[in-house]
């Protein structure tokens, strides 16, 4: 396989991650509409989160967040976005690089983005990030966070190639 000098696989990350940015922002200036909700997948050690220690200890390696009904003080810089969530009553401010994030998803209509996100220097180059498609949560139950587990779900992946016109 001859090397790709373009890094085509970069630049479709960056540009899925670009949606994401858009949606935040979004969010952030009008509101979520209708029943739109975004589950946000980070990792917790990726340089520049900034978390409480206390979150830090309970969720050590990644961290799912919903924006739904509680959120405040949502902020999208050009590579990183924070929001005040409300974890055990309390509130807790976090700030997120989009290069931490490992999926987004808007299960209302069944929406997501799946990245990878490279966890120490010597770790390959990052493969494209993928789209798929998946059956929407449980949403009868209110949450600002959620455990590993919850973040788990029975996607099917699609392939980008899918979605061309042949």
């Amino acid at each position: 396989m001859a090397d790709d000098l373009l890094k085509y696989d970069r630049m479709v990350e960056g540009a899925l991650l670009g949606v994401v940015q858009e949606a935040l922002k979004l969010a952030a200036s009008e509101g979520l509409p209708g029943e739109h909700h975004f589950f946000l997948t980070f990792r917790t050690q990726a340089p520049g989160v900034e978390l409480e220690d206390s979150l830090q200890a309970q969720y050590p390696e990644e961290m799912t967040i919903i924006l739904q009904h509680q959120f405040w003080d949502l902020f999208v810089d050009d590579d990183r976005f924070g929001v005040t969530l409300s974890f055990n009553n309390r509130p807790h401010n976090l700030v997120v690089p989009f290069a931490a994030l490992t999926s987004f998803v808007d299960p209302s209509v069944k929406f997501g983005l799946q990245f990878n996100v490279a966890v120490e220097k010597t770790a390959p180059a990052p493969v494209p990030a993928t789209v798929h498609q998946e059956a929407a949560p449980d949403t009868s139950r209110e949450a600002t966070e959620t455990s590993d587990e919850d973040s788990a779900s029975s996607a099917d992946v699609v392939a980008l190639d899918n979605f061309r016109k042949k």
